[in-house]
């Protein structure tokens, strides 16, 4: 299997889901061996930020990278569209701090990139092949993400969500799921009990019920219907496969885990990335 680019440059605009800053973001296309590159165009000298487990900063209800005196705030969405579309190499541009929260999904990319069409280039895709297996938990909340040598990149999770409503959600992906179709639409979410602290905490500034499924002791808050029943625990997988991606490429993996999030999904990364 040979790497792969878009044809053309995409963009996107909009607020952030946690700073509320506005912002432009184009991704376009990288030569092969490039990889995921941020760079903050609206910095004068232009700072690069890899799209690297290192590089994590902050994992506070999203993932933030930073490099040479710049950060980007919530890259998970846009980094799972390109590991579910297949992208190896992609220049992403951004005009301030946050990525656009669109709706809450990564479909908005994946249609961007089905309509432009994704290019197969001239080399042979590296996958990271797994030395060993690693096993990352948090004792305190129970949860871990499990990564073992395998032939493909595969993932599977299972979230207990400690909610009658929600329930307990599974969802798996390898490189022949529909990810447009079963994955990228499903958005992010948040329980209503949770939205006065997270306030307090400076986040979901931008939050919205247009972007965001907000879930209630007894329902959810917003007018148009679930995608899936599963939607919250298939969103779990997206951002696992947007944190994860930050190893530096496809695994050679098949990854387990229970009741993820961006703190111990990017541990796992980093603790990979200290392996290879």
């Amino acid at each position: 299997m040979n790497q792969h680019t878009i044809n053309k440059t995409c963009s996107f605009e909009g607020k952030g889901l946690h700073t509320g800053t506005y912002s432009h973001m184009k991704v376009l296309p990288a030569p092969a061996g490039y990889g995921i590159k941020f760079i903050r165009t609206d910095i004068p000298s232009m700072p690069e930020i890899e799209a690297l487990a290192e590089n994590v900063t902050k994992t506070a209800r999203s993932t933030t990278i930073s490099s040479n005196g710049a950060e980007v705030v919530t890259i998970e969405h846009i980094m799972s569209a390109l590991t579910g579309m297949g992208v190896d190499n992609a220049v992403i541009e951004i005009d301030n701090l946050e990525v656009p929260i669109l709706d809450g999904s990564a479909r908005p990319y994946t249609d961007a990139f089905l309509k432009v069409g994704i290019q197969e280039q001239d080399a042979p895709r590296k996958f990271i092949d797994i030395p060993l297996s690693l096993e990352v938990r948090d004792d305190k909340t129970g949860s871990w993400v499990r990564i073992q040598p395998a032939a493909g990149p595969s993932a599977e999770l299972t979230v207990d969500f400690g909610s009658p409503v929600l329930g307990v959600q599974s969802a798996a992906w390898n490189l022949e799921t529909d990810y447009p179709g079963e994955i990228a639409p499903c958005r992010t979410f948040c329980f209503y009990r949770e939205v006065e602290q997270l306030l307090k905490n400076n986040l979901i500034k931008g939050g919205d019920l247009d972007n965001a499924i907000v879930v209630t002791d007894t329902g959810y808050m917003n007018d148009k219907p679930l995608h899936f029943p599963d939607e919250c625990g298939r969103h779990k997988l997206l951002d696992l496969l947007g944190d994860i991606r930050l190893a530096g490429g496809f695994l050679n993996a098949h990854i387990t885990a229970y009741k993820p999030g961006h703190s111990i999904n990017t541990k796992a990364a980093k603790a990979l990335r200290a392996l290879l």
